[in-house]
């Protein structure tokens, strides 16, 4: 697959300030532990030969519509604390989860009621939000008198919850609490009326396989039928959406590809189980490539059906008018170089494996594409981070972000992206503060909380990181452990801190984490 260096091609149909006077669609489909190499769409980038490189065509066709970035990241190594960067717009390192994620059957809420999110933002300007699958920032359950529970053993689960996904901006969900094999029963394995792994199935507020026999469920929740479960009830909330004739926001949280990979027989009559193939066209033989390739499938879906009708522009289809966006929520899970691409490490890790993702868009109404599946995709090469989306959103629609100046809380992290994916000139990005790093300790401990300051813009050429310790995250403060130059060096096995030419550069590093210590924010 080939992908040409972005020109300003920008077709804006119906163009108000920053989109289109009919607000577009929004769809952003997160997969689970998938590296740069798990997709087609990166093989020239990753180096991956046809006869290892998965194949995944529907990924190819929504990259060849618009534009991929080389440059993106989670903006932290794992899952819990990169969804919250998405949702909120704000480093999950200045909250009380500073590494790690969100463990055991019971986590208590990391958003606060009060702080906005992308879909409470999306929800006031009106659109109609939903969400299905992996939700992983803590629910707050009601005890048998209908108060918030204290935990996971005076929960009622037949009680509606008293804080879940509906409580942060989404109109609907239906998903899972956590990644996917801890967030209920095996069907009927280990399910007691005391048992410890979690709801399972959850629809808006309720847990809808709960008996009112303890902890016991229905047994309805089965890995390997997650996948099709998902794709339904997405179906349902797109389908609602257009019959409304709101503009709609979906986010689908893939629960693939974690561990154990598990992937479903077919969804909607297309094959997933067995059905993964190399480039070459060879089957892969591989159970995990084929829980990669579930996502491809579910991509392919949902751009079938954006060749439906717009309801809202009459004579033009759905994609025409839809900002879809693919992503990771880290690093791949595997060590293997052909998953991560030739990086360092992986998942949990803050070296480039741990949170360089794939990250590609495509809106042909709005100039993020051309929409032509037959034509090279285009590259960019700006540093960006998921934490990106809500201002770029912000600037789509051409409503203000919440007023920092004024003591107003929400996107502090978060700077647009928009002329970026439109392949419109771009000043480099402020720099992105991924963290969390198993490389720091070899026990689960806070000193893992690892800071980098990742620039592209410093005084010296280059793609600068420089590593801070974990006082960082902690108390605000300026520890520095190592620096590399990605440009010239992206395996980061050459550490540059002691190098008096690269002082220039530590000293501007230093200078942005100072200035986004605590409570600041580059916006």
């Amino acid at each position: 697959m080939k992908f040409l260096v972005p020109v300003v091609v920008v077709l804006l149909l119906g163009a108000g300030p920053a989109g289109a006077e009919v607000p577009p669609n929004i769809i952003v489909f997160l997969a689970d532990d998938m590296g740069m190499g798990d997709t087609s769409v990166y093989r020239d980038w990753t180096g991956n030969g046809p006869d290892v490189q998965l194949h995944t065509p529907h990924m190819e066709r929504l990259a060849r519509m618009g534009v991929r970035f080389t440059d993106a990241h989670s903006p932290h190594s794992r899952c819990t604390t990169s969804r919250y960067a998405l949702m909120t717009g704000r480093y999950c390192w200045r909250t009380r989860l500073k590494h790690w994620v969100l463990f055991g059957v019971h986590g208590d809420p990391l958003i606060e009621r009060d702080r906005p999110t992308l879909a409470s933002f999306l929800q006031e300007a009106g659109y109609r939000t939903g969400m299905v699958g992996k939700w992983h920032l803590g629910l707050t359950y009601r005890n048998s008198n209908g108060e918030p529970a204290k935990g996971w053993d005076d929960a009622d689960l037949t009680q509606p919850l008293a804080d879940g996904p509906v409580d942060h901006g989404f109109d609907f969900f239906f998903g899972i609490s956590r990644s996917h094999p801890t967030s209920g029963p095996h069907g009927q394995k280990r399910n007691t009326p005391d048992q410890r792994i979690g709801p399972g199935w959850m629809r808006n507020r309720d847990v809808i396989g709960a008996t009112g026999n303890g902890k016991q469920l229905d047994g309805s929740y089965v890995l390997k039928e997650i996948g099709p479960r998902l794709h339904e009830a997405a179906m349902e909330f797109l389908r609602e959406s257009n019959e409304a004739e709101q503009p709609f926001f979906l986010y689908f949280a893939s629960p693939a590809n974690h561990t154990p990979h598990t992937p479903s027989d077919e969804i909607a009559g297309v094959p997933v189980k067995g059905a993964s193939r190399y480039v070459n066209g060879e089957p892969t033989g591989s159970t995990r490539l084929d829980f990669v390739l579930e996502n491809d499938v579910q991509v392919g879906l949902l751009l079938e059906f954006l060749q439906g009708p717009d309801p809202r522009r009459p004579g033009h289809r759905l994609i025409e008018n839809t900002l879809f966006v693919f992503a990771s929520d880290n690093g791949a899970e595997s060590k293997a170089k052909t998953a991560t691409g030739p990086l360092r490490s992986n998942k949990g890790s803050t070296y480039e494996g741990g949170h360089r993702i794939p990250f590609f868009a495509a809106w042909p109404a709005g100039g993020i594409g051309d929409g032509n599946v037959e034509t090279d995709g285009q590259t960019c090469e700006r540093l960006l981070g998921l934490n990106d989306l809500f201002a770029t959103v912000a600037e789509i629609l051409d409503r203000p972000l919440p007023d920092l100046a004024q003591g107003e809380r929400g996107a502090e992290d978060s700077i647009s992206q928009l002329a970026a994916l439109r392949g419109e000139p771009f000043e480099p990005r402020p720099a992105l503060f991924p963290n969390d790093h198993k490389e720091a300790s070899r026990k689960l401990s806070d000193k893992r909380a690892v800071v980098a300051v990742r620039s592209n813009g410093a005084p010296v050429p280059g793609k600068w990181k420089l590593f801070l310790d974990h006082r960082y995250a902690f108390e605000g403060e300026l520890h520095p452990l190592e620096l590399y130059n990605l440009a010239d060096d992206p395996r980061e096995m050459t550490n540059r801190l002691d190098d008096p030419a690269a002082r220039p550069v530590v000293e501007f590093l230093l200078e942005q984490a100072r200035a986004v210590a605590g409570g600041g924010s580059r916006r």
